[in-house]
């Protein structure tokens, strides 16, 4: 999908680099041996003041990107970054957006930085499981205003199916233009988990969950545990469901009060008033507790096959499952020894 540069742009290799013609344009612009700054031993320490902007679109050029490098002062030719690009595959994975680059530096450097994503302006990152709630504070403060992220969420039509915005923001790394409406971003966003969706059977699932709820299986496995356990995950919220026990799950207390940071909940907050407190209500959540990625995602339409009921992270690292309530119970007690004693950080 063609994306214009005014919208949205997820990190992808932007590039398009061919060797078809390449020595026609550097005979052209001056020949084989051609001009380059030197390359510094250590960092210039470059401020604002002696950087420019370079604005990456998708499916851009190299010869473009080499133009507009020298161009803005940045290389002393265009064949000496053109020559670097061609020679180098990494090039294919400039991502679109406006780059931050040094001046007067030499054509290695220029590709280093423009490989750089930290060197990317209006970088919107979001990770594995983030809360719509944190995507809207990052929003702010990379420079939209409160009222217009809260009116772009409010207003944005959420697709067919599904009843909330949440699970649907796909978390991975976004830049994009300076005018770019919100909604716009949102949608970006949407596209690609919904692209992921599809790709993990989310959609084609012959189970009797629906998109919706596998979805926010996903976002259960997500929030439950680690890469390695994700699968394990998913097959003990449908061994529960299926006998009509609640899920019991930390994650879904910690949504609700938008609690990151402990490991611990008290008995206190499993009393707490809500249809995501899965200690109180059976089933299920009404909707997605997180932004799942596509590991969580295939998760959730690929459990691995087992009876278990119960599994507790007893140590980092070290998560266990069983179908036994006393095996369960012993672990409980592991876990909290290995709390105290700080293993899982500070309380």
């Amino acid at each position: 999908m063609n994306i214009d540069r005014k919208k949205a742009l997820p990190l992808v290799g932007a590039v398009a680099l061919t060797l078809l013609g390449l020595s026609l344009l550097i005979t052209q612009r001056g020949g084989s041996s051609a001009p380059d700054f030197p390359c510094a031993k250590v960092s210039s320490g470059a401020t604002a003041s002696n950087q420019v902007t370079i604005d990456v679109s998708a499916g851009e050029t190299g010869s473009e990107i080499a133009q507009e490098l020298f161009d803005k002062g940045v290389t002393a030719s265009f064949q000496s970054f053109f020559g670097v690009a061609v020679s180098d595959k990494r090039s294919g994975s400039i991502a679109p957006g406006i780059h931050r680059i040094d001046k007067k530096i030499c054509a290695k450097e220029a590709l280093e930085q423009l490989l750089d994503a930290k060197r990317i302006t209006n970088l919107l990152s979001v990770i594995e499981g983030a809360w719509n709630s944190e995507i809207k504070k990052s929003l702010v403060s990379i420079g939209y205003s409160q009222s217009e992220v809260s009116k772009a969420f409010t207003s944005y039509a959420i697709p067919q199916g599904f009843s909330t915005l949440e699970g649907l923001l796909f978390p991975a790394q976004y830049s994009f233009d300076t005018s770019t409406a919100v909604s716009t971003i949102i949608e970006e966003m949407v596209l690609r988990s919904q692209r992921e969706m599809k790709s993990a059977g989310i959609f084609t699932s012959q189970e009797r969950y629906t998109p919706a709820q596998l979805l926010t299986i996903a976002s259960l496995v997500q929030a439950e545990g680690d890469q390695q356990d994700f699968a394990k995950i998913s097959q003990v919220v449908r061994n529960r469901l299926v006998k009509g026990m609640p899920l019991q799950f930390d994650s879904t207390v910690h949504y609700v009060k938008e609690s990151r940071g402990s490991v611990f909940l008290s008995t206190q907050s499993t009393l707490l008033n809500s249809p995501y407190n899965t200690y109180r209500r059976y089933g299920l959540p009404p909707g997605p507790i997180n932004n799942p990625g596509s590991k969580a995602m295939y998760a959730a339409t690929h459990p691995e096959k087992g009876a278990w009921l119960f599994f507790i992270t007893v140590a980092p690292g070290d998560t266990r499952f069983t179908e036994s309530i006393e095996e369960f119970n012993g672990w409980k007690v592991l876990y909290k020894k290995n709390l105290r004693a700080g293993k899982f950080g500070s309380k």
